[in-house]
């Protein structure tokens, strides 16, 4: 007898893997963190503590990365500002801004790890042409200015230092591309966690200033106004505060770099893990900095004064010594450095989706060259435009601020849309609780953008017209809430039933090609269309009051 002849041949064929619908193939495998390894097979259940830990360890990256890289050079000057101006008052904004990091960051997290696309390549997909090319090209100009605003750090940290900048800034670029371009998803993600480890130089200069830890615990928890202090400006900076903890570019980061460490929903609570260990750095980082510049200013001629980061620097070594100032120098840089890797990322990543060309750090620059050109083109271009002399680079720094303040709306709004499309999420979408909160909280950030967008078209806004703006907008969203309910009640949406999440753990969006044709309803049309016309008479506005203050009018 044969060998053939011992085969049932009624026996099934294993049926074959199904298609996902991840992009560059570079995108699938074991996932290789820097500090650890899970083979693509690894099923096995993690049982005990020293397996979870492993586990947890070999997954660390992408939430630390994202949340560290936010804490940059934008960051340093404005909570520098926060403390310098009006000490600890400001404080409890941190606090109120947790549960909004957590919330953004944790559903791009599930859109990555679930459906292995990238944000902008899904909004193009879901919303059109219109919106997948407006997310890119308002990204790839915000980025930019964001990237030249961490090399404006670089100058302020070496120009304290007292290196020379122009080479500061050549060199700093040059590490920036270099450790992203060596073919290693590992080796980069060594190098931006050793980087993070630097923003923990901000605790030793708290200790060193020694803020009142009393005062610093009343106004975190307790919300309140700095005295004497007029509400517009107060209100300015904390639209920034905002802008700058919750930046657009985390998102595309976020879930592209998810994507490219090959993480699948069956690692998802370690990954929020991850994210919440970035978010208690974040928070701690941020508060540090308000306490020790608050007390190093406070009694002092520079108290209210504020002008930039090094000027803290400054501050800090008047108070307390040449140590403290050169710590905040050194981690002053080492946040440019950080920050101008991942947004630079975020760039390439998103284009490299939208165009379809290979994006991965697990490939070498032969193999993805588009992709490293676009990363080494906007990094040094950022790095020219801060080394030429008579560069407003001011300016360019408010204008940052302004316009991710005026477009964070649009990327919440289509990430919370994304987060409730069963075809894209499946058993992950969003339950009603997290709409509830998310829906709240693109509320505020449209309020705070229209804000924003009057302020910098009439500097001398008063603090009624913007208590104005609030009211209207206030009203305008209960308007809103109210429309919805009464849509969903006469469509009859709760029919849909609730969503069956048994074996999500294994479920991954089908391929693009599968995926039918979105449903965008008559209300949605007309949403959209009146946050596309917002966004964009704000945007040319803002962008032509920057131009002009450019030129002196």
């Amino acid at each position: 007898m044969t060998d053939t002849a011992l085969i049932d041949s009624t026996a099934p064929t294993p049926a074959p893997e199904p298609r996902t619908a991840v992009l560059d193939d570079a995108h699938v495998g074991d996932i290789r963190g820097a500090l650890g390894t899970i083979k693509q097979g690894d099923t096995a259940p993690r049982n005990g503590i020293p397996a979870k830990l492993k586990t947890l360890l070999a997954i660390i990256g992408p939430g630390l990365i994202v949340m560290v890289g936010d804490n940059d050079a934008g960051a340093f000057a404005t909570y520098g500002q926060a403390g310098q101006n009006y000490g600890t008052r400001l404080l409890w904004t941190l606090l109120l801004l947790v549960p909004v990091l957590y919330v953004n960051q944790e559903m791009v997290l599930r859109l990555g790890a679930v459906t292995g696309v990238g944000h902008a390549r899904l909004i193009l997909e879901r919303f059109g042409k219109f919106w997948g090319a407006f997310s890119v090209i308002d990204l790839f100009l915000l980025n930019a200015l964001t990237i030249v605003t961490e090399f404006i750090g670089v100058t302020l940290a070496v120009g304290y230092l007292g290196l020379p900048k122009t080479v500061s800034v050549l060199v700093a670029a040059a590490v920036v591309i270099a450790a992203a371009s060596t073919g290693s998803f590992r080796r980069f993600e060594r190098t931006a966690v050793f980087l993070c480890l630097g923003s923990l130089l901000l605790v030793p200069i708290y200790f060193i200033i020694h803020p009142s830890a009393g005062t610093m615990a009343h106004d975190l928890v307790v919300p309140g106004m700095p005295h004497g202090s007029q509400l517009s400006d107060v209100m300015l900076l904390i639209i920034a505060i905002v802008g700058t903890t919750v930046a657009p570019w985390q998102l595309f980061f976020q879930q592209s770099y998810v994507i490219d460490k090959r993480i699948t929903p069956r690692f998802m609570r370690y990954e929020k893990a991850d994210l919440w260990l970035g978010i208690v750095i974040v928070i701690v980082g941020a508060a540090a900095m308000m306490g020790f510049a608050a007390a190093a200013f406070t009694g002092t001629s520079g108290y209210g004064n504020f002008d930039d980061a090094a000027g803290i620097a400054h501050g800090l070594e008047a108070s307390a010594g040449k140590v403290a100032g050169a710590l905040f120098a050194v981690a002053l840089l080492d946040a440019s450095i950080i920050g101008a890797s991942a947004v630079s990322l975020s760039t390439a990543y998103a284009l490299g989706d939208v165009l379809g060309l290979k994006h991965s750090l697990h490939r070498g620059v032969a193999g993805a060259k588009a992709f490293y050109a676009i990363f080494a083109g906007v990094v040094l271009a950022a790095a020219v435009i801060v080394i030429i002399p008579g560069s407003p680079l001011g300016l360019l720094t408010e204008g940052v601020q302004t316009l991710a303040g005026v477009l964070l709306p649009s990327a919440s709004v289509f990430l919370l849309l994304l987060c409730n499309d069963r075809t894209v999420l499946g058993p992950w979408v969003n339950g009603r609780a997290m709409n509830v909160f998310t829906s709240v909280v693109v509320a505020v950030l449209v309020t705070l953008s229209v804000i924003l967008t009057a302020a910098v078209l009439f500097p001398g806004i008063t603090t009624t017209a913007i208590l104005d703006i609030m009211a209207v907008c206030g009203v305008a969203g209960i308007l809103a809430l109210g429309y919805a309910e009464l849509r969903r009640r006469r469509k009859g949406w709760s029919l849909a039933g609730p969503v069956d999440r048994t074996g999500k753990h294994d479920w991954r969006m089908p391929p693009l090609d599968q995926l039918p044709k979105p449903v965008i309803s008559t209300g949605r049309k007309v949403g959209l269309s009146a946050l596309r016309t917002y966004l964009f008479v704000a945007m040319v506005l803002v962008i032509v009051r920057i131009v002009q203050l450019a030129l002196g009018h």
